[in-house]
């Protein structure tokens, strides 16, 4: 049997699926190994699947990945407007027609909804903020490969404050990232990367990302002759949101945000492209850090 039936069970869609048993008792003991390292004054908040659409039309994802983007769509109507529609998948027809789009998205990225949340609150506090965030997210990237599913859980750390906060932050990150990949007995290497932006326009808002070294990525490959995976990033969003939400530091300066995102789903199949489909028969030192 195949790693990827081992751990997922296919449902009709690429890179939608089931996980497994054993999959998920890998990936709950991740997420609390991820847990221990967050900082102590960290809000914790989950996000669901969705968010509002007017808010991230106003964080600019359209501007930059209209092309990954899932929208809630629903029948609209009256009752018997409604019934009729869905009949016509009875007859043959496109009941899909009738569908609009509703106030919610896909989440794209576990971050997007902390912003407008952080901006209701008004200025932030001396030192500013950090929080520990996650979701399970959606972009439309149709692919049988492990490394680039549909529906996929990403967590992040979120640090919000002055640019020299929001540097030392991820500055301190990239040298801690590479101890925890070994601690999980993975092999990787840290590179500038940028992110796929979306059309001629697109192209040089990544040269220019890879110039202000926005960006940078924890790459994992799953055998040894495989192009590596990205399994982390290091954001640096400069003032961004802090402009586009009205964020304020205690200076009264537009704060600068910074993200530190984990693949949840990347480094589980890591793991097991690395150290095989057998939890089991993994590395000691691995089993420990993970409690397995």
């Amino acid at each position: 049997m195949s790693l990827k039936n081992r751990l997922f069970v296919p449902m009709g869609a690429d890179g939608v699926y089931a996980r497994t048993q054993t999959y998920v008792h890998v990936l709950d003991q991740l997420e609390k190994f991820i847990t221990h390292q967050r900082a102590a004054q960290a809000e914790v908040l989950r996000f669901p699947p969705v968010m509002s659409r007017a808010q991230l039309e106003k964080s600019g994802y359209l501007n930059s990945f209209p092309n990954l983007l899932g929208c809630a769509c629903a029948l609209h109507g009256s009752e018997l407007e409604v019934r009729l529609m869905a009949d016509r998948y009875a007859s043959g027809e496109d009941w899909t027609e009738g569908l609009a789009a509703t106030d919610l998205v896909l989440t794209p990225a576990a971050c997007y909804p902390v912003y407008p949340i952080i901006a209701d609150r008004g200025t932030m506090p001396v030192g500013g903020l950090q929080f520990d965030i996650e979701a399970d997210c959606f972009r439309r990237e149709p692919s049988s490969n492990l490394d680039r599913l549909q529906s996929f859980r990403m967590r992040e750390f979120v640090r919000i404050g002055s640019e020299p906060e929001i540097m030392e932050f991820r500055e301190a990150w990239m040298l801690r990232a590479p101890q925890l990949a070994d601690q999980l007995g993975l092999p990787h290497s840290m590179d500038i990367a940028n992110d796929p932006f979306f059309g001629r326009a697109g192209q040089m808002m990544a040269v220019s990302q890879r110039q202000q070294s926005l960006k940078f990525e924890l790459l994992i490959p799953y055998t040894p002759d495989a192009k590596p995976t990205a399994c982390m990033s290091f954001n640096y969003h400069r003032d961004h949101f802090g402009v586009t939400w009205n964020i304020n530091t205690a200076n009264d300066g537009p704060a600068h945000t910074s993200c530190v995102a984990f693949g949840m789903d990347r480094l589980t199949v890591a793991l097991f492209s690395i150290h095989g489909p057998d939890p089991d028969h993994w590395p000691g030192a691995v089993k420990a850090h993970l409690a397995l």
